[in-house]
């Protein structure tokens, strides 16, 4: 469902012109400047996710400008949520100037005018949503403090954040529309919880919203701790500040128990280690404790009550064979 776009067919010459179309189309009309017109190459991606889209951008060294006549001209009234996924730029906005490195966010706004840069050397890779400005749920005039700015991924919701748009990236082109409608609704609500905590505006997003943002936190801790022996509801709880009783009621929404989602997350995980044929010298044993069951037993008879074979008969059928000097049956 993507629709793709690249320098690959367009001679030398005419790539300048091709590549300030193709930012005027899918992002808002530009001034361009190409750093290097012999060497640039772009390549692009836009997919709908419903009223948000989502576009990929890889390309050389540029300089792209927003104007205040550009605005006047014609402007689609979007916010523009960043993730540089590889290579740096930099974004100044409304007195904020931003370099941006591999795993950093930033949002801008087309009804401003910006400037943006990609450095001469090597290629930018960005991932960017496509937010109409009446979808934000927080308030334009709060939102405009941080247009321009750089937030880090390292911890928190960004995390999640960034974590989602990767694998939004890789898979929701395989979506059906329902799918990504529902996608949409995830990507809104995360990015909502990512500018309300800089902004200190939890108390202004909706119930829901927070409700969502909470379990996407809960959901990325959960798989980051699958092989700790105490990754219980309590843990899990009082890591996220809250009760083991609004814990077990945030659950019963998606008609799962904790401890049911725990074993179903472990499971999915054993299973795709078991296809792996890059993983087929380690015993299956090792690859449940791996991933956080300790008896032997009690994980083969919920592997088979999952999926209706034994872990070794998966791993046969899978087409990689566990090495005879694995340890116990599993």
């Amino acid at each position: 469902m993507w629709a793709w776009a690249s320098t690959d067919d367009i001679a030398t010459g005419e790539r300048a012109d091709w590549f300030h179309d193709l930012v005027s189309r899918t992002v808002s009309p530009h001034r361009l400047a190409i750093t290097d017109r012999a060497t640039f190459t772009a390549r692009a991606g836009v997919l709908s996710l419903g009223s948000v889209e989502m576009s990929l951008h890889a390309n050389s060294g540029h300089l792209a400008w927003r104007t205040p006549r550009l605005i006047r001209q014609g402007d689609p009234g979007h916010y523009l949520l960043g993730l540089i996924t590889r290579g740096a730029k930099s974004v100044s906005q409304r007195r904020a100037e931003s370099r941006l490195a591999a795993g950093d966010l930033i949002l801008w706004d087309t009804s401003h005018p910006y400037v943006a840069e990609s450095p001469a050397s090597g290629q930018t890779w960005m991932t960017v949503l496509h937010i109409p400005r009446t979808a934000m749920l927080l308030p334009g005039d709060r939102l405009d403090a941080v247009l321009g700015g750089r937030f880090t991924t390292r911890i928190g919701v960004a995390a999640v954040l960034r974590d989602f748009l990767v694998s939004l990236r890789a898979h929701a082109g395989e979506c059906s529309p329902a799918e990504r409608a529902e996608l949409e609704r995830t990507a809104l609500d995360l990015v909502t919880g990512v500018l309300a905590q800089q902004l200190d505006l939890t108390d202004r997003v909706p119930p829901d919203t927070r409700k969502e943002v909470m379990l996407r936190r809960i959901d990325a801790f959960v798989e980051h701790h699958l092989g700790d022996p105490r990754l219980t509801p309590g843990l899990i709880a009082a890591r996220h500040h809250i009760s083991v009783r609004t814990l077990h009621a945030l659950f019963r929404s998606r008609g799962e128990s904790v401890a049911a989602s725990v074993t179903r997350r472990r499971l999915e995980r054993c299973r795709a280690d078991l296809a792996d044929a890059g993983q087929a010298h380690r015993p299956i044993h090792e690859i449940a404790v791996r991933r956080g069951f300790f008896r032997p037993d009690g994980f083969s008879r919920a592997f088979r009550a999952a999926y209706g074979v034994s872990p070794r008969e998966f791993r046969r059928l899978a087409g990689s064979a566990e090495p005879t000097r694995g340890g116990p049956e599993s």
